[in-house]
């Protein structure tokens, strides 16, 4: 992607710098505690007034980078502002669901308002860039990073990309949006056993299919920034991976934006075993196109000796600083530090409120509801709302929360209060997340003998899933146990609300619960959205981004798997399968109940072939065949069953939404071209090949479940190429 031609002022500065204020320009510094928040040290603003810095991450306090920015355009010699940086992943102020749980929206739409209205908040606070999306696809539960990923599709994880960098970006001139940070290029959620930090041996076909088409849809997308990943891929730490972060990246992609190193990741170069010091560090790095060193003090320390020394050319460190400048001037710094931010906002609270609810109940998955026990009906009944989750404000916001509050967040049981103001609710911890209390356990269970419904509130602390929240057994605490199988053994209906930023694994929770709702870690207004789920006020559409697994032994469990020459068959023992559990998840990607049913039927294309270059039109009728008004979301799959190389079972290429009340119908419809058909080659190009696709249309990942229909790729040339594709 290549932007407006550098300014004038950019190579007057770069003339200007010596190579400390260059490598300066390269340096990124995390803020300290200040009495108003985060803020800049002493020794910290005396390098910014020495042209020693250049970024800053971590500062929310905004008379702290109002400081900050002062000096740097008044005290320094240049006058260059800082890059004032902030995990903004799910919302500032106003919190929206994680991402795992956003994913399960499956609307592009809503994906692009929540980033944009974090956009929004932060720019009020003087933040320029976010490090989000984080992009990658996860297929084990075990890595606590899956909290912060658009779940297990690759076809998924592009359109959340593109989506969330419309939203953060929108006009990235403008004071009210942020810079996108695509994160974590690349295969970063593939770590070996789900292991944070570990290493990553994948093959390329699965690199190029699976790990980096949202980077790739990103960059299409216009993204100011790239985060290559902590890991190292097949011995090389993404950090210095020059074959991948230059040669594919900038060259063949066309990426002209920043490339930002993780946290410390220069510095750990020399813990992967590829730099013996600073000064090979900085030069690796450098060469593989870094050009900002997040806090890991290597280039300060190093880049300027890896010069020096001649491991690197001051070409490449101008190249660096030159993106550098270019991306404060895109975002309106070298005219304004504070973008225009000073002036003050429109006030959009009640509105941001309002779409963190909306993204909240859209975010929760009905996984199942067994004699219908949802929606809660009736009046003057008695709820016990049950669990360690149940008033915990602050684990609603789940990980990376940015400048969002815990008293400024509505609990389970609040929005249930307010919600069934004819309802006597009575409310019991039991336990603690990872603790028991005697006493609370019996007050719990005391409160479930005398209800009409228990609702459990069980599931993770925020800080157990996100950064270094790997777990090696992703179930419920012992304490949780214990107290959910207490309650069940009473007899009571029991609906439970399960929160986390994984699925859990916890087959006997749903052997004995009569419903269960996934309600990941739903933001600011977890309990309203709960409340309007549990009352019907709103009909639950979510759907799993990612397979259910049975157990730990799964994972890293996923629907596109490719086929083997021995399927599973029970009758066999020498099959693909497992002798103590089934090879099926418990629910597949997709799966999500409604208070209605939807029925499919009619599956039809507009052509029975397809040339080079075409595209037809998928459409399959919708009923709806239940008692309310509902929305659905349809995928549309593929399957190559004849390839030159081994194609997965089924490939994610469409979702659509329909929305019906009561006995009527519609028609949903999906594009299907030829380069959604093509495959890549082992160098990441895009193939054809003519043939039989099977096109199947669904509402989940469950085969059985799907309509097919059968569309010819007609012969063609073999010498043509990728844009003949399109």
């Amino acid at each position: 992607m290549t932007h407006e031609a550098p300014d004038m002022r950019i190579e007057a500065l770069l003339q200007a710098m010596t190579l400390e204020e260059k490598v300066g320009q390269l340096t990124m510094v995390r803020g300290g505690a200040g009495a108003g928040g985060p803020e800049l040290s002493p020794e910290q603003l005396d390098d910014v007034r020495a042209g020693r810095l250049g970024s800053i991450l971590d500062i929310w306090a905004k008379d702290g980078i109002r400081r900050a920015q002062d000096v740097a355009v008044n005290e320094s010699r240049l006058g260059i502002p800082l890059l004032v940086t902030l995990d903004v992943l799910h919302g500032y102020t106003t919190i929206f669901p994680i991402p795992l749980g956003e994913a399960a929206a499956f609307d592009p739409v809503l994906w692009e308002a929540t980033a944009r209205a974090a956009a929004v908040e932060a720019a009020a606070a003087h933040i320029a860039l976010t490090y989000a999306p984080m992009l990658d696809v996860a297929r084990d539960p075990r890595w606590g990073r899956i909290a912060e990923s658009p779940g297990e599709d690759p076809w998924v994880a592009a359109r959340f990309a593109e989506a969330k960098v419309r939203g953060f970006q929108h006009e990235l001139a403008a004071p009210d949006t942020l810079a996108a940070t695509a994160k974590h290029l690349g295969a970063y959620g593939a770590v070996t056993a789900g292991r944070e930090y570990a290493s990553v041996d994948i093959s390329a076909r699965s690199l190029h299919e699976v790990h980096l088409p949202a980077f790739a849809a990103a960059v299409a997308a216009g993204v100011a920034a790239i985060m290559p990943a902590f890991n190292d891929l097949a011995g090389v730490p993404m950090t210095a991976n020059a074959a991948i972060l230059q040669g594919l990246v900038r060259d063949r992609w066309g990426f002209d934006g920043v490339m930002i190193s993780d946290f410390g990741a220069v510095a750990e170069l020399i813990a992967h075993g590829v730099a013996a010091d600073l000064a090979e560090a900085a030069a690796l790095a450098m060469q593989a196109g870094v050009d900002i060193d997040m806090v890991s003090d290597v280039y300060p320390k190093g880049l300027a000796a890896a010069v020096h020394s001649g491991l690197i050319a001051e070409a490449l460190v101008d190249a660096a600083v030159r993106r550098v400048l270019t991306l404060k001037a895109r975002l309106g710094l070298l005219d304004d530090a504070l973008r225009g931010s000073s002036k003050a906002p429109p006030d959009r609270r009640q509105a941001h409120r309002d779409l963190a609810r909306d993204a909240a109940r859209r975010a929760i998955v009905l996984l199942q509801n067994h004699g219908d026990l949802l929606p809660l009906r009736g009046e003057g009944k008695h709820l016990a709302v049950i669990g360690p989750l149940a008033d915990a404000q602050k684990d609603m916001l789940g990980p990376w929360y940015a400048a969002g509050r815990a008293d400024d967040t509505v609990s389970f049981l609040s929005g249930i209060r307010d919600a069934l103001p004819g309802w006597r609710i009575s409310h019991e911890a039991g336990c603690g997340i990872e603790t028991a209390d005697a006493g609370q356990f019996a007050a719990a269970l005391q409160a479930a003998r005398n209800a009409d419904v228990v609702l459990l509130c069980l599931g993770e602390a925020a800080g157990m899933s996100g950064e270094s929240a790997s777990r090696a057994r992703p179930d419920l605490p012992a304490c949780q146990r214990r107290l959910a199988e207490a309650v069940f053994g009473l007899g009571k209906p029991v609906a439970v609300a399960l929160g986390a930023g994984r699925p859990l694994t916890v087959p006997w929770l749903f052997e004995k619960a009569d419903a269960v709702l996934a309600t990941w870690f739903l933001g600011s207004e977890a309990g309203s959205a709960l409340a309007d789920v549990l009352t019907g006020a709103w009909n639950p559409g979510g759907k799993l981004p990612v397979s259910w697994p049975v157990a730990v032994g799964q994972m890293p469990i996923f629907y596109g798997q490719r086929p083997t020459g021995r399927p599973a068959d029970p009758a066999n023992r020498y099959t693909s399968q497992y002798l103590d559990i089934p090879v099926a998840p418990l629910f597949p990607f997709g799966h999500g109940l409604s208070y209605t049913r939807f029925l499919y039927g009619d599956l039809r294309l507009s052509a029975a072939e397809m040339s080079l270059g075409e595209s037809v039109t998928v459409e399959v009728d919708i009923a709806n065949d239940g008692p309310a008004q509902g929305e659905e979301t349809a995928f549309l799959f593929i399957r190559d069953p004849l390839a030159s190389i081994a194609r997965p079972v089924l490939e994610l290429k469409g979702m659509a939404k329909i929305a019906l009340a009561p006995a009527a119908s519609g028609t949903v419809r999906f594009a299907l071209s030829c380069a959604e058909v093509a495959f890549p080659d082992a160098e990441g190009r895009p193939v054809l090949e003519a043939g039989i696709i099977e096109v199947l249309v669904g509402p989940s990942a469950e085969r059985e479940r799907m309509l097919k229909a059968v569309l010819q790729i007609a012969p063609f040339n073999e010498g043509a190429t990728a844009a003949d594709l399109k």
